[in-house]
């Protein structure tokens, strides 16, 4: 591993993880968040993707219609998890939302006849155990914690929906292109539901606009972007168990930056939630390792879901 790849390894984890502290920044209703950070993130992006548009003649009637699926559940995506942050800590809703390769792992099992052994079993066991304590330590607190944890959770289960559908549609569209049709889909998803919600487009005051502007900047192209440059630098594994550590940069930074506490049974059921999710990645990342030559060949990482290839997010 090279000298610089450290530091922008943390650099790209430090990006994704201030998504959620722009979030808490904002007032802004949390699909109208969701909505300008789609689209400002595909004007972003735009560029890249427009040079390899000739891709486009060769996509299915059928790939086109998942195309769709998958941008509708990256919108329900952001508008569940979004909220969340809004009725709930950022600990709890990150430490849920890093059950989504297990739920992928699931969703692959049940509908793409993937084999599952039975160390990935205890893996998400572990990692179920983990949420189920976060959940209750918020039932503990006010009604809203426990329900912010709920959107956290449907939030999850969208984006892996997100991951699953898209799967095959990233097979044959580069990452720039598939990103900017989800992105701009997702966003018209969101720009939907605000019109027929009567939630206002604008005005929105000057320090809102700059967070819609930093989570597109920083957060989804910035820090997606870069481990999208180390993918073929380093191995899968170093890729997945850095973004493992989103929750923890996240939660270190609500606490010095929002005054967020962490409780005792938060961080208790936290670290045990992502150990389950650390072992299930880092035994993926492995298998991945064995087929892949890390100095020139690209090799998917083994958490898809926010994150290199799909910019994602989160999401986060």
């Amino acid at each position: 591993m090279k000298v610089w790849t450290l530091p922008v390894l943390a650099c790209g984890l430090v990006a994704i993880s201030l998504s959620a502290i722009f979030i808490e920044w904002s007032n802004a209703p949390a699909s109208v968040i969701g909505m300008y950070r789609l689209l400002m993130a595909t004007a972003l992006i735009l560029p890249l993707a427009w040079r390899e548009r000739s891709q486009l003649a060769h996509i299915s009637r059928k790939d086109t219609a998942w195309l769709g699926i998958s941008g509708i559940c990256l919108g329900l995506h952001f508008l569940f998890w979004i909220q969340s942050l809004k009725e709930t800590s950022v600990a709890s809703s990150l430490i849920i939302l890093a059950l989504e390769p297990l739920f992928v792992m699931v969703g692959e099992w049940l509908f793409l006849r993937s084999r599952v052994k039975g160390a990935d079993v205890l893996a998400m066991a572990i990692a179920i155990i983990g949420a189920g304590l976060v959940a209750f330590a918020d039932a503990g607190h006010q009604g809203d914690s426990l329900a912010g944890d709920g959107l956290s959770l449907l939030g999850t289960m969208a984006v892996s929906g997100y991951v699953l559908v898209g799967g095959r549609v990233r097979q044959t569209l580069t990452p720039w292109l598939y990103n900017a049709i989800v992105f701009a889909i997702a966003g018209g998803v969101l720009a939907l539901f605000n019109m027929t919600t009567s939630i206002p487009f604008a005005p929105y005051t000057l320090h809102n606009w700059l967070m819609f502007a930093l989570l597109a900047c920083v957060s989804t192209v910035l820090g997606h972007g870069l481990f999208n440059l180390l993918l073929n630098r380093v191995q899968p594994t170093t890729i997945a168990m850095t973004v493992v550590g989103e929750p923890i940069v996240a939660t270190l930074l609500a606490a010095c930056l929002l005054g967020q506490p962490i409780t005792r049974s938060t961080g208790l059921g936290g670290a045990i939630c992502l150990l389950g999710v650390a072992w299930h990645l880092w035994r993926s990342a492995r298998k991945s390792d064995n087929h892949t030559d890390p100095s020139g060949q690209k090799a998917e990482p083994a958490n898809r879901r926010d994150r290199p290839q799909s910019l994602d997010t989160a999401d986060t």
